[in-house]
């Protein structure tokens, strides 16, 4: 059962329709004259993938990525990284939902399942060259970008930074000579608006600058039924970002970008899907609709096809970053080639408080505070020595992490804080060659040096040594070391300018690390589990893969064979605790292998008709457990039969773009996407698993022959399918059996957008 029909706000989306409507026919704007998003979306994207002095074509490069340009992520309405999460093969970009802008990423079955800013993600996000230290105030959104680029598989030699099932690389508009602005506005039916701007030209005759500004109010979507709140779920964000390039010289240049954001937003929106009372002896545990019943709220469907909650305590969350990322490059004689050198300074802050019990009851609350700053420098050299590309270059990664999360159960009665704090060094040596062997093979062999340091101290929470003020004490002081060699051996042969084979091998590396959240009572001893640093993650992948490009360019096909092998897996496992609501261990669980293919199609119909097409596949199992991850207590077979956590077998999705001459009036053109994934387990003892989703996007645009704007209405989410940010058990006390706590994403939406260029 979906989101209620909400008359007043489909009357403000028409009405909104309506004015804009007008206002462009009011006007007689004749100075763009625009292409169809056929041709857009054709157009070949340039990649940085190889990191090399120039972007390169992505047909042209050996790696399985997805990318998009700029003008390609405005055609597809893309709001966030999330807008995304269904679009590509055997990738899910996920918001986790406990804490708001928090990554959960996975590509090929790797990823992470926790909001714990201790844990390194497995698939790195970087933007402008900047690596993003932790997996919180990811999910931001995304405006005035130059494109994004999505390299599946581990990307360890040039990327390095635990980046084992992939890599997403955000690049932001840069400033140019040529003077451009550009305004959106956009709302939804649920009055989801943004309003944002980018004005761009030169300053003087050796410095450009770019402004763009971005507001976006939301005032949320969801029904909760214990508050009587019709939109919970409200969030504001914002952020400004400045940037200017200087031509030093001839041959140098320097570009700086800057950016500051905020979000104020709901606290999580989340279901307890506890269906059954539970009676142990004399106890008696009701169920979540039960426990709504005796509120008086009998009308609360808590199944797994509903959008409806019933929390008491909406919560808030408050999100401000800070960040300046400064690119130097120099072009040199030797080798004819580039030195770049990235410096990137970030800081982020983050506080909240949510209600993870997800009743109408003050069960288990949850207040958390999250202060991250990060430096780091790359410097690197491309260029060609003859027959050898030559790309080498020197990382260092430096950040500090403070984490305190109070705990509030059975109404406050129980008050217990803790968390830690980690003083974290990274230093990365790396270099690949890639040698024409002849005209049509290419030999790549290339090397990574990675060693990590992390000083840590752990305050357990159970023990109580914290407030939000900060800890008093901490029972667990940790310092350890990590290195880890990545080779990468790969073998390119060029069938013709239009075809390619490759095939690969290379590592990855997870450092090792600690855990921020470490609470619950240990069964076995009726203590606390004690803090422990979880030892290194080593990955070995080999790859096969395919492009072409078919009848003149009108047909693009590229495709991936990938066998996976990871040695010491690091898993965050979630498990229901009476004391602490849930405890997450963090350990090495298991060995595993993981294999998978995957297929995408871009086919011009005609030169007004355009199909893409992706399909993914993943399988993957246990070789080896290192112990109970089915939670029954023994180490058999019922462990090595579970499945991986995150990995959904299928995805696969179909789209069709059509633009629809008018004549002398301008261009409709219609976009219609569908994409499934399949079910996956969220908990390692599988007891939490991921809706099956079907989802299904649509916009229609429209552009003046000769104009300056662009009007769409679009929709997402038409099947108003449910999908969760993770699903994590709570023990019986909250909920009876079955109780959960399960944040929600919105179902369907539908708006208009409107984009002005000046």
């Amino acid at each position: 059962m979906g989101r209620p029909f909400n008359m007043k706000n489909h009357a403000v989306l028409a009405s909104a329709c309506s004015v804009a409507t007008l206002w462009l026919a009011s006007g007689a704007h004749t100075t763009y004259a625009a292409e169809g998003s056929v041709s857009t979306i054709m157009e070949e994207v340039e990649v940085t993938a190889r990191k090399r002095a120039d972007a390169e074509k992505l047909q042209e490069v050996p790696v399985a990525a997805t990318a998009y340009s700029g003008d390609q992520l405005e055609a597809l309405q893309t709001k966030d990284l999330q807008s995304l999460a269904f679009k590509m093969p055997n990738v899910q970009l996920d918001d986790v939902g406990t804490v708001k802008n928090t990554a959960n990423f996975t590509v090929r079955g790797l990823g992470v399942n926790s909001s714990i800013p201790s844990i390194d993600p497995t698939v790195g996000v970087f933007v402008d060259g900047m690596y993003l230290g932790v997996n919180a105030g990811v999910v931001t959104d995304l405006f005035d970008l130059e494109g994004i680029e999505v390299l599946r598989g581990p990307q360890g030699l040039l990327f390095g930074r635990n980046v084992t099932g992939g890599a997403v690389v955000i690049k932001t508009a840069r400033p140019s000579e040529e003077f451009t602005s550009r305004f959106k506005v956009s709302t939804t039916d649920n009055l989801d608006s943004i309003a944002a701007m980018t004005v761009n030209g030169a300053i003087s005759d050796s410095v450009n600058g770019r402004l763009t500004a971005y507001y976006n109010n939301d005032q949320g979507w969801f029904e909760n039924v214990a508050t009587g709140n019709d939109n919970a779920g409200a969030s504001d964000t914002w952020f400004i970002r400045p940037s200017f390039s200087v031509q030093l010289s001839e041959t140098a240049d320097l570009l700086v970008r800057m950016e500051h954001g905020r979000m104020d937003s709901d606290g999580v929106v989340a279901q307890n899907r506890g269906s059954d009372m539970l009676i142990v002896g004399t106890d008696v545990y009701p169920s979540a609709t039960q426990i709504a019943g005796a509120f008086g709220i009998t009308d609360w469907d808590n199944s797994d096809d509903s959008f409806q909650v019933a929390q008491d305590e909406e919560g808030y969350q408050e999100d401000e970053w800070s960040q300046v990322i400064a690119e130097f490059n120099q072009d040199v004689a030797f080798g004819n080639g580039t030195i770049t050198n990235i410096l990137a300074w970030r800081e982020y802050d983050a506080i909240g408080l949510g209600d993870i019990d997800s009743l109408p009851v003050f069960g288990f609350h949850a207040n958390t505070s999250i202060e991250q700053s990060q430096v780091s420098n790359e410097l690197r050299y491309a260029g060609r020595f003859g027959a050898t590309a030559l790309t080498t270059g020197v990382y260092w990664f430096s950040q500090d992490i403070d984490y305190l999360e109070n705990r509030l159960l059975s109404g406050g009665a129980v008050d217990i804080t803790g968390g830690g704090t980690q003083d974290h060094q990274a230093l990365g040596v790396f270099a690949q060659a890639d040698v024409d062997l002849n005209d049509a093979w290419v030999l790549t062999l290339g090397g990574r040096y990675s060693t990590e340091d992390k000083d840590a101290k752990i305050a357990t929470i159970p023990l109580n040594l914290c407030s939000l003020d900060g800890c008093a004490a901490y029972d667990f002081e940790g310092s350890e070391s990590w290195s880890a060699f990545t080779p990468k051996v790969g073998l390119q042969w060029n069938l013709s300018d239009d075809a390619q084979l490759y095939s690969f091998w290379t590592k990855g590396f997870r450092s090792g690390g600690y855990n921020f959240r470490n609470a619950g009572i240990n069964p076995a001893t009726g203590m606390p589990y004690q803090p422990q640093v979880t030892d290194q993650e080593e990955q070995a992948s080999f790859e096969i893969g395919a492009k072409a490009e078919w009848l003149d360019s009108r047909l693009r096909t590229n495709m991936a064979l990938f066998h996976n092998t990871i040695d010491d897996m690091q898993r965050e496992e979630n498990l229901p605790d009476a004391l602490t609501g849930v405890a997450q261990i963090i350990r090495n669980t298991a060995d595993a292998t993981i294999l998978g293919a995957e297929f995408e199609a871009l086919a011009a119909v005609s030169d007004s008709l355009l199909l893409s097409v992706n399909l993914g596949y993943v399988d993957g199992d246990y070789d080896s457990v290192n112990g109970d991850i089915s939670g029954d207590g023994l180490v058999n077979d019922v462990d090595l039969g579970l499945d991986i956590p995150r990995l959904a077998p299928w995805t696969y999705g179909v789209g069709l773009v059509h633009d629809l001459a008018l004549g002398s009036v301008g261009t409709l053109t219609s976009r219609i996407n569908f994409n499934h994934r399949d079910t996956s387990p969220y908990t390692d003892n599988n007891r939490g698993m991921l809706s099956e989703v079907d989802m299904l996007d649509f916009s229609i645009g429209f552009v003046p022959d000769a104009g300056n704007y662009r009007l769409a209405l679009f929709g997402r989410n038409m099947l108003d399918e449910l999908s969760e940010g993770n699903n994590t058990q709570l023990p019986p006390t909250l909920g009876g059996v079955g109780a959960t706590f399960t944040p929600l994403n919105k179902g369907r939406v539908m708006g208009v957008e409107l984009t002005y260029d000046l």
